[in-house]
Order: structure tokens, then sequence, then C-alpha cells
């Protein structure tokens, strides 16, 4: 069965040249033309991944990844736009966005991002790392029982460094597996994500489950 993908786009040019390149590729598409049908369009069906535009009419790819957020933490989502600097890109990942692409884009490259969310959906759905529990499936981290509350990019980093327990996860293969960039990037971003994870588990000194392993990167073991 064909993935479903939904694009929010306004500009009409790149609407029809990635709903036609992505059908040709096998996906199932649908449009909208600005964010508030995106968001109804998103909360009304199930999608395998959504591509939207920052900047749309209505509302704005980062309010519809937002309310999206509020009950879907799953699906995939990917950010198509011109804006670049390190914050905005901060906040669109914080928004909940798994990925983020700037204009103009190769289409292959868009492929592969693509590729890559889509798999991450397939993988194992029980974490465990000490007293903390993540279950991939419904986006749940709890420590002791108590649920922990992680943004969609936070959940990630954690659960990537949790599939990897026992190694070092140096910033590059981080900066590549989870953010899924692959080009000269400002790898302290990682560290705003890290510091925010470890304030969310609050776990006691004899929990320091992530340790720093400086100037290389993170390691998550069990104590």
């Amino acid at each position: 069965m064909a993935h479903k993908l939904l694009i929010v786009e306004d500009e009409t040019g790149i609407m029809q040249f990635l709903q036609q390149g992505l059908e040709e590729e096998g996906y199932d598409i649908t449009t909208a033309n600005n964010g508030a049908d995106g968001l109804a369009l998103a909360q009304q069906n199930k999608f395998d991944l959504l591509l939207l535009d920052w900047m749309l009419p209505k509302m704005t790819g980062y309010e519809l990844c937002n309310a999206f957020r509020e009950t879907n933490k799953t699906t995939p989502i990917i950010f198509l736009t011109a804006k670049d600097t390190v914050q905005e890109t901060i906040e669109g990942l914080k928004a909940g966005a798994n990925d983020y692409i700037k204009k103009p884009f190769n289409f292959d490259e868009l492929l592969e991002r693509i590729k890559v969310q889509l798999r991450n959906k397939e993988l194992p759905q029980q974490l465990t790392l000490g007293n903390v529990s993540i279950d991939l499936q419904k986006h749940l981290v709890t420590v002791e029982g108590a649920e922990v509350s992680l943004t969609q990019r936070e959940f990630e980093l954690l659960a990537y460094l949790v599939k990897n327990k026992g190694k070092v996860c140096t910033r590059t293969d981080i900066i590549q597996d989870v953010w899924d960039i692959h080009f000269e990037y400002d790898t302290g971003v990682i560290d705003v994500f890290m510091n925010a994870i470890r304030k969310k588990l609050n776990l006691k000194v004899e929990e320091d489950y992530i340790k720093t392993v400086r100037g290389v990167g993170y390691i998550a073991n069990d104590n």
C-alpha cells in the first residue's frame, strides 16, 4: 500500500512539482494551499508524513505543526522553508518537526529524507534505560511510571541515544542520524535539547544515565 503524504504549500509551482514528483515515486498525495485547511486535513485523515511550508496563509506551518502535535505525536513532519537561521531552525524543531529542509531544495535529497522518516516508524517499539521507559509507538516516556512530556525532537534524541546504549554517539552521528543533516552545521543545537531532556527526566545523581563525553558527544548507559 502506498504511503499517504500531505503537502501544505501555497506556491502553486512548488506544489505541482512536489505532487507530480512524489506521485511518480509511488506516494499517495493530498494537498492544501493554506494552514487552516492543512490542519483540518491532517486531523481528519491518517497520513504517514506531512510536508509543511513555514509561511502559509490563514495559519503558518509553525502554528499548524504546534496544533497538530497536541493530538498526534508520532506522524513525521518535514518543514520546507526559505527560513534559514539557527534560531528559526530550533523553533521549528521544538514545535515538533522531525526534519527541516531549506528552499531551494534538491528533490532527490527530499526523497531520502522522507524515506528516513518513514523507516523510523518501523523501529522496535519499547526501550528502557534504567528506570526510564520509552514507548515509541505511543510516543510516551515514563520515569518509574510517571509520564514525562517531551517535544518530538527531544523524544527522538533520547530514543536515539537509548537505541545506541553503551556506545558513544558523536555530535556528527547525532546531527546526521537524528536531524538527518549531512552538511556542516552548528551542533550546539544538540546541547539545547539535551539540557531540556535532563531537566524533564529529573533523575537523581546516581541515575545519571546519559553522560557527556567532552568534545565528542554523549553516551547512554544503565548504572
